[in-house]
């Protein structure tokens, strides 16, 4: 494939992105109680420095609906400059997770959690739409689409379902013809072309608001500098600073899975900072990465830098030279190309591989799906990530178990298999039969690993029982730490070469048996 060719793929991609951002970025504006160039202005600026230095070219970020349901308490209670100043501080957080790395605690996310995840995501852009089939004036928007308002019917409806489906049937079967073209971008011109050309009524993008203004100017937020300003914006940076990575991690995993690239999350953690920062100070509300907007530029053929960048520039172009065309563009179109991102977007795979997977697995599927829906695709997130760790440890605590066997000497030995934590002391705690056993026994952990605090605290308890038996108990195969954090039991071990050589997220007090968190 030609350079040239390249070069036009990149870009017509972007400007297919450009064109389906512009309504996107004005509902979010709504949601968040802002001017609608807040809202633009946003999504040119964080698209922009992201598109340049973010850490998975072809990613697209902008204004999203899960930060704008959280600012707009902020605008409602403080006005519109405290909002500036939470985004740049939102940045700075940001930017600070990046530098120490934290992005790559996002391997935590089980898979079965990318598959809620997605799927709710799917369904949420598809509940957004929905908006776009209300009358236009009445209809109010929300994180998840539309609230109130009449809807559309008789003839109007037709119409708008026929454009729809019209766009959606371009889209499919363009690729099959020719790629010279990205297939949402002739669906979204077709569409707009009979419109304009046949004068056919339907509701545009200029019906939602008016996108005209000049470019974005410098300005310092215009609130106090004091401590109580602080406190004020200092609860929604942290919030919006985790929901906005949180996505934007996501977005880098599911993009990267699609062009099989990897890494990137601190990069990108940094990118998403910047751009932050920059846009509070430039009188955008912020933003992260739009997964459904990644999925348009992915699908046209977007892969690198360019295409971010020219969607950034087209959405810019738009609002200070193009705005009257634009907004004769037919709202049917755009919602075409979405919810063709939502069948794209849909992990249909899941809905027969849950009858495979193992039944906990399964409910976190569904669990994420309907949390994303109900609430925000963060709070989805963590929650899958809790209850998936808690399955994990019930899980493990059932695997702990015991060979024994009696030495010649009359020894009784107790062979440890499975992790000892804190799920599993308690089990443990019940292989063991201080009043039965003879007057020797030995624990070998050579097949198990002392994890935490609650084991070291199991191991002592342990001990004491067979020292209150009057009995002889040795330890062995305990790594080296052990020895060191134990105190009741720590002269018990018997050293060997073959010692294992593992940290234990513990820091226990020899001298008083404390056990403090970190080590």
């Amino acid at each position: 494939m030609s350079n040239a060719h390249h070069l036009r793929t990149e870009i017509l991609s972007g400007l297919t992105v450009a064109l389906a951002l512009v309504p996107e970025a004005v509902a979010f504006a709504f949601v968040a109680g802002v001017h609608p160039l807040v809202g633009l202005y946003a999504a040119f600026i964080v698209g922009l420095i992201t598109a340049l230095i973010g850490g998975r070219p072809g990613m697209i970020s902008g204004a999203t609906g899960a930060l704008a349901v959280v600012m707009v308490a902020l605008v409602a209670d403080h006005g519109v400059e405290y909002l500036f100043a939470t985004v740049v501080l939102m940045g700075i957080l940001q930017i600070s997770a990046g530098v120490l790395r934290l992005g790559k605690f996002i391997r935590l996310v089980p898979h079965s959690v990318m598959l809620g995840f997605v799927n709710g995501l799917a369904i949420v852009i598809f509940l957004a739409q929905l908006t776009q089939f209300q009358v236009p004036g009445t209809a109010e928007v929300s994180g998840h689409g539309m609230s109130g308002g009449e809807w559309l019917s008789g003839w109007p409806l037709i119409v708008m379902l026929a454009l729809v489906a019209l766009t959606m049937a371009i889209i499919w079967g363009l690729p099959k013809l020719t790629n010279v073209i990205p297939a949402p971008l002739a669906g979204i011109g077709i569409t707009a072309g009979l419109v304009i050309a046949f004068g056919i009524d339907v509701p545009r993008v200029g019906d939602m608001a008016s996108i005209e203004g000049g470019l974005p100017m410098f300005h310092i937020p215009m609130v106090p500098l004091t401590f109580e300003t602080f406190q004020i914006i200092l609860p929604y940076a942290l919030i919006l600073a985790a929901i906005g990575l949180i996505e934007s991690l996501l977005t880098l995993n599911l993009v990267g899975e699609i062009v099989h690239e990897r890494g990137g999350a601190s990069q990108e953690c940094v990118a998403q900072g910047i751009a932050n920062t920059v846009t509070g100070f430039f009188g955008g509300m912020g933003g992260c990465a739009m997964i459904g907007q990644s999925m348009i530029n992915v699908k046209s053929g977007g892969r690198t830098r360019l295409s971010g960048v020219a969607a950034a520039l087209f959405l810019l172009a738009f609002i200070v030279v193009a705005a009257p065309l634009i907004e004769q563009i037919p709202l049917a179109a755009l919602v075409g190309v979405m919810f063709m991102v939502v069948i794209g977007t849909f992990a249909w795979k899941s809905l027969t591989i849950m009858r495979k997977v193992p039944m906990t697995d399964a409910i976190v599927i569904v669990l994420v799906t309907v949390v994303t829906v109900a609430t925000d695709l963060a709070t989805a997130v963590v929650v899958g990530v809790i209850v998936s760790a808690l399955v994990f440890a019930w899980e493990s605590a059932s695997h702990i178990h015991a060979k024994t066997y009696k030495t010649p000497e009359g020894a009784k030995v107790y062979q440890i298999q499975g992790p000892l934590f804190f799920g599993s002391a308690h089990a443990f705690a019940e292989l063991f039969d201080p009043s039965g056993d003879p007057g020797r026994v030995v624990v070998d952990f050579a097949e198990s690993k002392v994890a935490d605090q609650s084991a070291l605290t199991a191991i002592d308890a342990l001990a004491g029982k067979y020292e209150k038996a009057g009995k002889k108990l040795e330890l062995r195969h305990l790594s080296h730490d052990c020895h060191e954090l134990l105190s009741k039991a720590g002269q018990l071990i018997v050293d060997a070469d073959d010692d294992p050589d593992y940290a234990i997220a513990a820091n226990y007090s020899v001298r008083t048996g404390v056990l403090h968190a970190g080590h």
